[in-house]
């Protein structure tokens, strides 16, 4: 059987040790008898599984004791409306910059509940850089960024200083470089690309900015009730936060942060050196604001695209159609994306061009 080369944007891939530790918990959860399916939430034995996964992110990301993890249904599209819900008043505006499909979502859902000024956008260029040169008002009540963009390939590389609280959607980008992740306010990240797997959302809130608003929050909605409940408000999606923790745990053993992120930077550099160098394609991003976790790029001659698809295929990758928005060819190089994968990739991308240049 060819080997599978998986470079999809999300759900993604996760490492092999984590499939086999959680194949068994399926099975035999922790030689108990019991499947990880079936435990109850509130006994020790999932307790134990919540607090070593809030322990690792707190522990990997170094976060101080304002900083709040919680770990929640409804994915990043959930926090789209959750954030303004606890931090905007309908009469307090909010900055958010427009750098995406993603960060367009969330602008959206935040004009239901305030005022929303967007202090930068790339949409006319078709969200290919990343902006630079812009300003916070200083009344605005928080700055919005998302800080990678998995469609268009474009990622902060300098995270904006502001004085006003900075929220940052991470979905795609958490946890796979060194940032001060004190600086933020809040964060939020679906699980499903670096950190397990879909079902759970990963929230990271400093306490001291809730509890400012005037609206009555949904109790479910209300961030202050899953800090008080330990994330456990209601039956959390158990097996997701149980890939998490695995998947966190897998993280720490590598070296952390540190060590995948520079992991991450050779992936990034061997594909992009081989777009680069190739007669036949061409990055879509602005190459200083090219994203490390998704190299989005394109055939100078669109006729060709389906012929170099089904030829990556027919070598075992998988993932690698660009998004339905921007065409083309996408690969993601997630954490657990294996360096040997993006030397295949770029094998078949030399190859494929002597062939056919």
């Amino acid at each position: 059987m060819t080997a599978v080369h998986n470079f999809n944007a999300g759900p993604s891939i996760l490492p092999k040790t984590v499939f086999e530790q959680a194949s068994q918990a399926i099975l035999n959860f922790n030689d108990t008898g019991l499947s990880i399916l079936e435990i109850g939430h509130r006994t020790s034995l999932f307790q134990e599984v919540m607090d070593e996964a809030r322990t690792l992110v707190k522990e990997l990301m170094l976060l101080d004791e304002d900083h709040e993890v919680l770990f929640l249904h409804g994915g990043a599209s959930t926090q789209f409306m959750q954030v303004p819900m606890n931090l905007l008043d309908d009469k307090e505006t909010a900055a958010y910059t427009d750098t995406g499909v993603w960060s367009t979502k969330a602008i959206k859902e935040a004009r239901l509940f305030g005022k929303v000024d967007i202090v930068c956008s790339s949409k006319e260029s078709n969200f290919d850089f990343i902006p630079k040169d812009f300003a916070v008002p200083n009344d605005s009540k928080y700055l919005h960024i998302t800080t990678n963009n998995t469609i268009y390939g474009t990622q902060w590389q300098k995270i904006p200083k502001t004085s006003n609280s900075l929220v940052a959607d991470m979905s795609s980008d958490v946890l796979s470089r060194v940032i001060d992740y004190n600086s933020f306010d809040l964060i939020y990240a679906g699980a499903q690309k670096n950190m397990g797997a879909a079902g759970v959302n990963l929230v990271v809130v400093n306490k001291h900015i809730l509890g400012k608003v005037k609206r009555n929050i949904p109790t479910i909605l209300d961030y202050r009730n899953h800090i008080q409940e330990g994330s456990m408000l209601n039956t959390p999606p158990v097996f997701a936060v149980y890939v998490c923790m695995l998947t966190l745990r897998w993280l720490k053993a590598q070296g952390g942060v540190t060590a995948i992120e520079k992991l991450n930077h050779e992936k990034a550099a061997l594909l992009y050196a081989a777009i680069d160098e190739s007669p036949l394609f061409t990055g879509t991003a602005n190459k200083d604001d090219r994203s490390k976790m998704n190299v989005c790029f394109v055939m100078k001659d669109g006729s060709m695209e389906e012929r170099f698809l089904q030829f990556v295929k027919e070598h075992g990758l998988v993932g690698i159609k660009g998004h339905r928005l921007v065409g083309g060819f996408r690969a993601s190089l997630y954490n657990a994306l294996p360096i040997s994968s993006v030397a295949v990739l770029t094998e078949l991308i030399n190859d494929f061009s002597q062939q056919h240049a």
